[in-house]
């Protein structure tokens, strides 16, 4: 079995790397234009900090926006009912428009029935918790 988390110096590493910055990148902009999501890139970045180094993923988790937008919710599990909206009309936007560009019909199936997943998994998995909450 193959171990999926970058050995130390390889090529594989500095990828992960480069990914987590681009990503949280991109989350940045996303905390300030409105349009663009903030926490899918985040949770994209903190995913490629972790498999790429430690000393990045402990770079990450000190930031000011890891702590606002996904500290808690890797902490508890939770998340607020405006965030949840947010996430899931987002997600679900972009999974329907997918959805009516797929020619095959089992691709179709799959991408409704992860969409019917996601909504699940939003509203019986993950608590929610009121805006004025510190988790």
């Amino acid at each position: 079995m193959t171990n999926f988390y970058a050995k130390e110096g390889t090529l594989l590493k500095y990828v992960y790397i480069s990914l987590g910055f681009v990503f949280f990148a991109l989350g940045a902009i996303g905390a300030l234009v409105p349009v663009l999501p903030t926490t899918p890139f985040l949770l994209l970045a903190s995913a490629f900090f972790a498999k790429g180094s430690d000393k990045y993923t402990i770079w990450f988790h000190s930031t000011k926006l890891y702590k606002n937008h996904l500290k808690t919710f890797y902490e508890n599990r939770s998340m607020t009912r405006k965030t949840k909206i947010f996430l899931l009309t987002f997600a679900t936007t972009m999974m329907f428009l997918s959805l009516l560009s797929l020619p095959n019909i089992y691709g179709k199936i799959s991408l409704a029935l992860l969409i019917v997943y996601l909504h699940y998994y939003f509203h019986y998995r993950i608590k929610t918790v009121p805006p004025s909450s510190k988790y």
